[in-house]
């Protein structure tokens, strides 16, 4: 076993990686991978078509996952799920059993300590008014299917959904008041808006179980996501900003649909990248 490179800030705050940005890599090629990268976490992803889909991630796989996690010193903190609340009641129904599939695979994973659930939520930025009300309809479903499966769900803003602000997440939680809905923090949605970083932090971090980064160029009506370091994000300023507010836990790359979608992409090479870039940065928080 070769000896890995942790990096980590003061405040512990470790670097992950998601497995979303590794579809074409088996699942324990992609462990070895970020463990022998430096990674200290990675996001398993349960989306139609990864090999983690609950549907065909087999108890024999989730039991080796976890051997295989164990011998990297690996933690795998959250399970990425794509579902939305501006859905027909059938969808909405299909949602609260991929929670309830998700819990599951979080249990298998780690029963005390399981992942929490990651999604963004659906819609788009103009029907947010129309919308609203039904929204906080089905969140409060999904807290109560939450709850049952004593499993938390991570809520994220996205940049062309309905919920794209930190005020407009902060509006669902107090809507629908539940431990079992915080929120997963992601800037890069928030730095296309020209959202300031300190106010979204202030506003997001004392809800935040879970955080992505990733970078962006572009504006609201016309963006593209970038790998960290290859935007505007100054990430010195962004780790010495996480360790102000108190934030402990991982800071997990996603590298975006927009970019793994690309020809010619390859994860292995952009998991490096990340990693040097964000652990670069790390360094030299003090």
């Amino acid at each position: 076993m070769p000896a890995f490179t942790r990096a980590a800030a003061p405040g512990g705050i470790s670097l992950g990686f998601s497995l979303y940005g590794m579809k074409t890599l088996p699942l324990d090629e992609a462990l070895k991978t970020c463990a022998e990268i430096g990674y200290s976490n990675v996001e398993i992803a349960l989306n139609a078509g990864y090999p983690t889909e609950p549907k065909v991630f087999t108890p024999e796989a989730r039991k080796a996952a976890v051997q295989q996690l164990a011998a990297l010193k690996l933690d795998a903190p959250c399970l990425m799920v794509n579902i939305s609340l501006t859905v027909d009641e059938k969808t909405h129904a299909q949602a609260l059993q991929t929670i309830r599939d998700a819990a599951q695979v979080a249990r298998d994973l780690n029963a005390a300590n399981p992942p929490i659930i990651e999604t963004v939520l659906g819609g788009k930025p103009a029907t947010w008014e129309e919308q609203k009300a039904g929204m906080v309809e089905h969140l409060q479903s999904w807290a109560e299917t939450a709850e049952k499966e004593k499993t938390t769900i991570a809520i994220k803003a996205h940049v062309g959904s309905a919920v794209n602000s930190p005020e407009r997440l902060l509006w669902l939680l107090e809507k629908v008041k539940s431990p079992a809905i915080q929120v997963a923090y992601d800037y890069s949605h928030f730095e296309l808006q020209g959202i300031d970083m300190e106010e979204s932090m202030k506003l997001l971090l004392p809800r935040t179980k879970f955080i992505h980064v990733k970078d962006s160029v572009g504006e609201p009506g016309k963006f593209q996501f970038l790998l960290p370091g290859e935007g505007r994000t100054d990430y010195v300023k962004y780790f010495t900003a996480l360790k102000k507010h108190g934030y402990q836990g991982p800071v997990v790359v996603e590298v975006s649909g927009q970019v793994f979608n690309k020809p010619g992409y390859e994860p292995v090479a952009a998991a490096k990248k990340c990693y040097s870039a964000l652990a670069g940065a790390l360094a030299k928080v003090g």
